[in-house]
């Protein structure tokens, strides 16, 4: 059977989709793309603002144009059954809770044991350790859709990433909806730092990286094990807000002066760690003391990269019925603003790293060399390797970054430097 699985959203649904195809692989079916005349298109959807609503179904919709069984599943899917069944009564729902059991439940085959190099659609497969969230920011809606904190076994993580390593991948990513709660409510309790020990000491080469996690929850354990080459340089911190007042109406669990001192700490070690953040702008009650305090704040922190999303109502929670709303036009010049400083940063990172040397995971060919991801988060462009060896996707090269061009890194592969593959 042609499968086509289509993806929106967070680095939990990706991990969901890419484990998917694997198994489906695995299992004799074709995983194509949505263009390919697939048999099933399995959507997984995302609600994270209105915009993924809107693309949600605009994803829908092309599956339904390709005559293909539609099977609709993820956050969109779970709050907005009636309206998925008013574009065509014959889509099948799946519920966020049933992600785990998906293909089961269509009826298709799948292996025992899952082969994880099977499918080549990444070379940093992103691996869901844990699920839910217990917390209740006022804008966020993901809590009902994907309920309470449930963590994966120490044990069934640990099976996953060695089939991962013994398959020749060189990194996996760790990612959840609430990473930093993992482990909290299973008996005994363990943490996250705990679970990166357990998998340090059941692998032996590949490199680990962390998907977002909370400034509060990066604790000086956590610090400590990033001093480890084999733990990705790289952490994504939401800020969210630079305004205290904006932070309590979102019900953030933390102060300005906590996040800073946390990103201080943080940095105190890891001078070239790679340090993104996410920040809503236009959230109701930002006016314009509010917002010069977010920007005061995201120029005074290293941040290597930001994400900025303008606040978009979700159906549901409290924030969408708060005063004090910020016109359209507002938030679409604070955004602006704010992506634009998020690329001057960007760009004095990679200044920064020059000259420096870091590991690189090759993901795909660029006109004449190739582009991968260093530690640190750095995408970094790599010219053919002459006198080195040939580069190929999957290789983890060391490197020395060289330069810069057009947002991304060059780098030079090191002679002295054995290249390793798949």
């Amino acid at each position: 059977m042609k499968v086509a699985v289509i993806t929106l959203g967070c680095k939990t649904n990706q991990a969901e989709s890419f484990q998917w195809e694997n198994m489906l692989c695995a299992a004799g079916h074709r995983v194509v793309d949505v263009t390919e005349n697939p048999d099933l298109c399995i959507i997984n959807t995302c609600t994270v603002t209105s915009k993924a609503d809107y693309q949600s179904r605009q994803l829908v919709q092309r599956a339904l144009r390709t005559q293909a069984k539609v099977v609709v599943t993820g956050c969109y899917a779970e709050l907005n059954h009636t309206t998925l069944k008013t574009l065509n009564k014959d889509i099948e729902i799946v519920s966020n809770s049933d992600k785990d059991t998906l293909l089961d439940l269509l009826a298709l085959e799948t292996p025992e044991r899952n082969n994880p190099r099977c499918h080549y659609s990444r070379q940093r497969p992103i691996i869901k350790v844990q699920d839910g969230c217990n917390y209740s920011c006022s804008y966020c809606a993901i809590t009902l859709a994907r309920g309470r904190s449930r963590s994966v076994p120490t044990t069934d993580v640990i099976e996953e990433v060695k089939k991962y390593e013994a398959a020749g991948y060189r990194e996996v990513v760790l990612t959840g909806i609430h990473l930093g709660t993992y482990g909290l409510d299973l008996a005994p309790q363990v943490t996250l730092s705990s679970l990166l020990i357990s998998l340090l000491n059941a692998t032996t080469s590949l490199r680990i990286r962390l998907s977002s996690l909370e400034v509060k929850e990066i604790n000086d354990e956590l610090i400590d094990l990033l001093m480890n080459p084999r733990i990705c340089n790289h952490l994504h911190i939401p800020l969210q807000s630079g305004a205290d007042t904006v932070l309590k109406l979102m019900n953030r669990t933390y102060g300005t002066s906590d996040f800073i001192k946390g990103i201080e700490r943080i940095v105190k070690v890891h001078p070239y760690i790679g340090l993104g953040t996410d920040i809503i702008v236009g959230f109701p009650g930002e006016g314009e003391e509010e917002f010069r305090q977010t920007v005061n704040l995201i120029e005074t922190v290293p941040f290597s990269y930001i994400h900025v999303f303008p606040f978009s109502p979700r159906p549901h929670t409290k924030a969408a019925s708060f005063p004090q709303q910020v016109d359209g036009k507002t938030k679409k010049n604070r955004v602006a603003l704010l992506r634009s400083i998020g690329e001057e940063k960007k760009k004095l990172f990679l200044e920064k790293n020059i000259g420096t040397t870091t590991d690189v995971i090759i993901e795909e060919p660029a006109e004449g060399g190739y582009i991968g991801t260093s530690s640190n988060y750095i995408r970094i462009y790599l010219e053919e390797a002459g006198g080195y060896g040939r580069l190929k996707a999957g290789m983890l090269v060391n490197t020395r970054v060289v330069g810069t061009k057009d947002s991304m890194a060059l780098g030079n592969p090191l002679k002295s430097q054995q290249l390793t593959h798949l």
